[in-house]
């Protein structure tokens, strides 16, 4: 259960809520897609499921086939698991400590649980994936949140657009002519 816990939280950059509130309703296996319309925490001893951080946070995150048939595997592993059941009935708290143990395991850097959606937006942006399509991938308010968090992995694109210009002057039939 773990590991798909940690596959789902890299691959789709949910927020760990939004992944523990998932019901196998929530995925759309015809469609390979992950409906995120909740969140959970646990307050006070009582589990709680709400509404997402904000109204951008509901939307639809497109998966690939490898992680669909995990979680299909998954659930069918589980006898008749009720349509609204959630398919990790845990804590975050629990996910934070296994990923603990398993870091110290392994003898490499701590992160949090939370750091997983962060590496799983700078993997998109190193395969060149537009800002516009993670803000929506991952559910932020404003494209403003996605630049300013995460513009610094944005490589120095200047030179780029500089060649593709000189480039551009050369094949055209008028160059040097004005």
């Amino acid at each position: 259960r773990y590991y798909l816990i940690f596959e789902i939280l890299f691959w789709t950059g949910c927020r760990i809520g939004e992944l523990l509130a998932l019901t196998p309703k929530d995925v759309d296996f015809e469609r390979n897609q992950i409906s995120i319309t909740k969140t959970y925490y646990r307050t006070e001893r009582q589990d709680v499921i709400t509404e997402p951080k904000t109204k951008q946070s509901v939307r639809l995150i497109e998966i690939p086939e490898f992680l669909k048939q995990e979680i299909k595997d998954f659930i069918d592993s589980h006898y008749e698991m009720p349509e609204n059941e959630r398919l990790f009935p845990i804590v975050q708290e629990a996910v934070q400590h296994k990923m603990k143990h398993q870091m110290e395991k392994a003898g490499v850097k701590k992160i949090r649980v939370h750091d997983l959606r962060h590496s799983h937006v700078a993997y998109l942006i190193n395969k060149g994936i537009e800002p516009i399509l993670i803000k929506e991938r991952v559910g932020h308010k404003d494209i403003r949140i996605t630049l300013n968090t995460y513009g610094h992995l944005y490589p120095n694109q200047q030179r780029k657009v500089a060649d593709m210009l000189d480039f551009e002057k050369e094949k055209s039939p008028n160059s040097g002519n004005c």
